[in-house]
């Protein structure tokens, strides 16, 4: 069920206990597992934290845990599917479920006792009223099971009086229960098509900190990059962003008043955030600004980078802004102060006549000090990086931690690590979608586009994690809308395959919904993937948390790939 007051009905309950905390691998509950962590460290609760990449992993998680806990807490896990029937847990174990993806089980929303449900309500949620999915068994029974036995102990010499009433009124009560049964079928799925993300789980969370009048600055930046998270990653809408961002700048303000008056608002260890209409250009304040332009999503796209003709365009866009190459090409802090002062209204000039009109996106920065600034979505790509590490000796536990580790502003080395593995991971995805544009390896299979990266494609270990993938598809199908001149193509979906596990011989595969602006994001794929499986019996492996993006066997692909075209013409 929906908690409607977060403090009396989740807080207060567990602030006595010892808490499980099961925590999906993704920035977002990073973000939202520090401000847990933060608020029980204030009230000194004992709990355990556990990573959770995938479906397995929590179902191993709860059977390691749940003879010591009673009371569970989910992070941007466990919403979207029948959790009880999944863990099939004791009656006395509670699960706080906080997670952004929709839609939400319907099971779920209507248990009253073990399921508890930290999800916004005024979010676009839909959910099926309670009697067009559920009906009581005994309503159907209770009516004619008298006549049965009565007519059983009729002597067998004498006619049977058939009760024609009672004959017909069991056959229209069948016919109503078949029509209510097809109906409950439509309805379940249409709420259940389309798969898409709700408020940021950090977001919710901060929100009970704000209620508990225990909000951080710490926290509010945490906050800011559970929902930049979403935007880099592509998770919800243009005007979702705009409007939690308003949401976001709200408490900001709120902390830089309270902050004004306080001594050390200009100490060397201050923490300063402000809201800030700056340049999607990634990382271009840890990076040179020609690099940066070069490997952004946006500026690449437009500007075609990976033709001649791109390349050209760029060096008349540099030109145009009369920047020296010398000063474009060097490290953004090493820029003349005179180039940097003005910078972003002089880049917005020049990008406006090359048709960029929306180079400038509203974000929000932090000043560490003097010397540290990061803009949200720095950090994001930051911790991205560090979590889907493909270092060989790394465990999925020891990522996550590193990946917490970079989120505290008392480790800048490990965040600037991260920066620099990120660096690598986009160079890398620019590199794979230029060879995927120039050598045509994106094909129109129908109703969707397809793109296979072959074994031995360079950095194709880097996509075998899904938040790599996703960025990369992302990133692909918009270079694919610019450089393809057939327009029907413009508006199809993509699914993308990467060798996962060579020695296993699996794929990983992604699917994305349509590139627009106007997109609502939701996505189609997560059904379509169980039925395509379903029907050709591939062997698949449906664990991860979001469900359009699967693991397969790679001599099943073809079989796979066919029943979905047939499914989705």
């Amino acid at each position: 069920m929906f908690v409607t007051d977060i403090r009396k009905e989740f807080y207060d309950v567990v602030v006595n206990q010892r808490v499980a905390l099961l925590i999906s691998s993704d920035i977002d509950a990073l973000c939202a597992c520090k401000i847990l962590q933060a608020l029980f460290h204030c009230d000194q609760v004992q709990y355990t934290l556990v990573p959770v990449t995938g479906w397995q992993d929590l179902g191993t998680a709860f059977l390691e845990h749940k003879e010591q806990f009673h009371y569970f807490v989910l992070v941007n896990c466990g919403a979207n599917v029948d959790l009880l029937e999944m863990l099939q847990p004791d009656e006395d174990s509670v699960f706080f479920i906080c997670d952004t993806h929709r839609p939400v089980d319907v099971i779920n929303v209507y248990n009253d006792t073990q399921i508890k449900l930290l999800i916004k309500q005024d979010d676009d949620l839909g959910v099926p009223s309670y009697d067009d999915i559920f009906r009581d068994e005994d309503e159907e029974d209770g009516d004619d099971s008298g006549n049965e036995s009565d007519l059983g102990s009729e002597p067998s010499g004498k006619r049977r009086r058939f009760d024609e009433g009672a004959v017909e009124r069991r056959i229209d009560r069948q016919r109503a229960r078949r029509e209510w049964e097809a109906r409950r079928r439509e309805i379940l799925f249409d709420y259940e098509q389309y798969e898409y993300h709700g408020t940021s789980a950090a977001m919710m969370l901060f929100e009970l900190a704000w209620v508990l009048s225990k909000d951080t600055k710490d926290m509010l930046w945490w906050a800011i990059i559970g929902l930049t998270d979403q935007w880099v990653h592509d998770k919800i809408t243009h005007m979702k962003y705009v409007t939690d961002i308003a949401t976001m700048q709200r408490h900001v303000s709120r902390h830089n008043h309270r902050n004004e008056d306080e001594e050390n608002s200009l100490s060397i260890d201050c923490m300063r955030i402000s809201f800030e209409y700056d340049l999607r250009l990634t990382l271009y304040q840890h990076w040179s600004l020609y690099e940066s332009i070069c490997n952004s999503c946006y500026t690449s796209c437009n500007f075609k980078l990976w033709s001649l003709n791109g390349q050209k365009k760029l060096q008349e866009f540099l030109a145009d802004m009369g920047l020296p190459l010398k000063q474009v090409r060097q490290k953004f802090n090493c820029m003349d102060i005179s180039i940097k002062e003005n910078l972003r209204d002089v880049i917005e000039e020049s990008s406006n006549k090359y048709g960029m009109k929306d180079i400038r996106i509203q974000t929000f920065g932090v000043h560490f000090g003097f010397k540290n600034r990061f803009l949200a979505s720095d950090v994001v790509h930051a911790a991205a990086a560090l979590l889907e590490s493909t270092e060989k000796d790394e465990s999925a536990s020891d990522t996550f931690i590193k990946a917490l580790d970079c989120l505290s502003r008392s480790n800048l080395e490990r965040l600037h690590l991260g920066i620099d593995l990120a660096k690598k991971k986009l160079i890398a995805i620019q590199q794979t979608v230029a060879s995927c544009i120039c050598t045509n390896l994106i094909l129109s299979q129908g109703p969707f586009l397809y793109c296979y990266l072959m074994e031995g494609t360079p950095d194709v270990k880097l996509f075998s994690k899904p938040m790599a993938l996703t960025l990369l598809c992302k990133y692909l199908l918009k270079a694919f809308v610019h450089s393809t001149r057939n327009k029907r193509c413009k508006l199809l979906p993509l699914i993308m395959a990467a060798p996962m596990d060579v020695e296993k011989g699996t794929v990983i595969v992604a699917g994305i919904p349509p590139e627009s602006e106007t997109s609502d994001k939701k996505n189609f794929f997560g059904r379509a993937f169980e039925k395509a499986a379903e029907s050709t019996s591939s062997r698949t492996l449906h664990d991860h948390f979001d469900t359009s993006i699967i693991e397969l066997k790679t001599e099943d692909r073809t079989k796979f790939l066919d029943a979905l075209i047939t499914l989705l013409s």
